[in-house]
């Protein structure tokens, strides 16, 4: 879990990022921590590069208990191989292990390293290590000599960190703050809504125009849309033993067929989110919202926005720029990783944040648009991750359609109720989410040494 923080200073682009399944934390993350450790090898002096023999790469924690079924292997390798997550070819991690040697050599200066399967080894699921979701990188010479060394954390939503690291140097946002309160009070200071202000923060910590920053916005929503109407179109099982076959297409048929006009539309929000969490089990392109594996709920929500609520494309724009604020409070305060605070960071956070969305895009003030964040959140508190089999299907995908259906349910809460009366903050249930996060036992935290990943495969 992330400590609390004097600024948050994350961009949107690392908040939404673009990636291919299963998961944010052993896919993306370990990707990049590949990536990462391949620079830092090809950096060494050309006498100790003659050396190198082989790369050994041991995973821990929840990346030992469930990489196997969250794809860890072949992210590794592709990192190491000079892929990046958002131009990885979709299939890639699945296949790599089995391609020809070739295919898989990472070459450093005169040394040719064959990478397989045996490169990447499980070690300890409980580990004194800072993170649960640790990977060491060793570059070894003939003799298991350690050339060069590295030990990272995958800390969730696809952010790596490793000992040692250092934040990025980068701007100052314009209007800091850590907390929702402070958030409120820079909205009151400054006039702005929180859209503006998000806004505002990303171009003065980036650097970026607010031209280039809203066409890179429009390119991530579009392809949230894409991820639900590639898995809408799609059919068939999903990779893995468990026998879990797609559902989104079958759903939206029969949801269009009801005569009721609200359970229409629910049953179709409940497509869309089966739809984009469905391609993130077969390892397709999805978006970070703020996880892999929460990655159908805003989607599922946006879609529905825009095609069934008629909400025009710049109140879309709006939202999800409000939505942002909910993730960075979520993520720096408490966590956003499975292994890390349970699912509660997960699907619980990417619930708020789309009932945020919502809010937002529908013009409601911010007292709105944070209570629809606290009651989505709320009744997401302890909220196992347990993936039965290590796979991103069981319950992960039914769970990202109630947790869409829970952000439209917590949305027209906030909307109907008198605010007067209500009582949660938003930053009580983060701190409430941090404190179960730091108790909940290690079997109920990505590892599927329990809860439904144990009684289902008993049964």
């Amino acid at each position: 879990m992330q400590p609390l923080v004097a600024t948050i200073e994350t961009s949107l682009f690392d908040m939404f990022e673009a990636g291919p399944g299963p998961s944010s934390s052993h896919t993306i993350g370990p990707m990049k921590a590949g990536h990462d450790f391949r620079t830092l090898c090809a950096a060494l002096p050309p006498d100790v590069l003659a050396r190198a023999a082989d790369i050994r790469v041991r995973l821990f924690g929840s990346l030992s208990a469930t990489g196997v079924g969250h794809g860890t292997t072949g992210a590794v390798l592709a990192g190491l191989l000079g892929h990046r997550p958002a131009t990885c070819p979709p299939g890639l991690l699945e296949s790599l292990p089995a391609l020809p040697e070739g295919e898989r050599t990472l070459r450093l200066g005169p040394a040719a390293l064959v990478l397989a399967e045996g490169t990447v080894l499980r070690d300890a699921v409980q580990h004194a290590h800072p993170f649960s979701n640790t990977l060491v990188m060793e570059l070894l010479d003939t003799h298991g000599t350690v050339l060069c060394e590295r030990e990272y954390y995958s800390v969730g939503g696809g952010f790596i960190q490793w000992k040692g690291w250092q934040p990025e140097e980068r701007g100052r946002p314009a209007h800091p703050y850590r907390s929702m309160a402070q958030l409120r009070a820079r909205l009151v200071e400054t006039g702005l809504t929180i859209h503006e202000l998000i806004l505002e923060n990303e171009m003065a910590v980036t650097g970026m125009g607010r031209a280039a920053i809203l066409d890179r916005l429009a390119a991530i929503i579009e392809l949230m849309e894409a991820s639900v109407r590639r898995g809408i179109e799609d059919g068939g099982p999903l990779p893995g033993t468990l026998g879990v076959h797609r559902k989104a297409r079958v759903l939206l048929m029969r949801a269009q067929r009801l005569p009721n006009a609200v359970d229409s539309f629910l049953g179709r929000l409940n497509a869309y989110a089966f739809a984009a969490a469905e391609e993130n089990a077969a390892g397709g392109v999805i978006v970070t919202a703020p996880t892999c594996g929460a990655a159908g709920v805003m989607p599922a929500l946006l879609y529905a926005m825009r095609h069934d609520l008629a909400i025009g494309d710049r109140a879309v724009r709006e939202g999800v720029l409000a939505s942002a604020a909910v993730g960075f409070l979520a993520k720096h305060n408490a966590g956003i990783a499975g292994a890390e605070v349970g699912c509660q960071g997960e699907v619980g956070v990417a619930s708020a944040m789309a009932a945020a969305m919502l809010a937002h895009a529908r013009g409601n003030p911010v007292h709105v648009v944070e209570n629809a964040a606290e009651i989505a959140l709320e009744h997401h508190l302890g909220l196992t991750c347990d993936p039965v089999g290590g796979y991103v299907q069981i319950p992960c995908i039914e769970r990202n359609a109630v947790g869409a259906v829970k952000a439209y349910n917590a949305c027209l809460l906030a909307t109907c109720e008198d605010p007067r009366h209500h009582r949660v903050t938003l930053d009580s249930v983060i701190a409430a989410m941090a404190e179960i996060g730091r108790d909940m036992n290690a079997k109920f935290k990505e590892t599927s040494s329990g809860g439904l990943a144990v009684s289902v495969v008993e049964c």
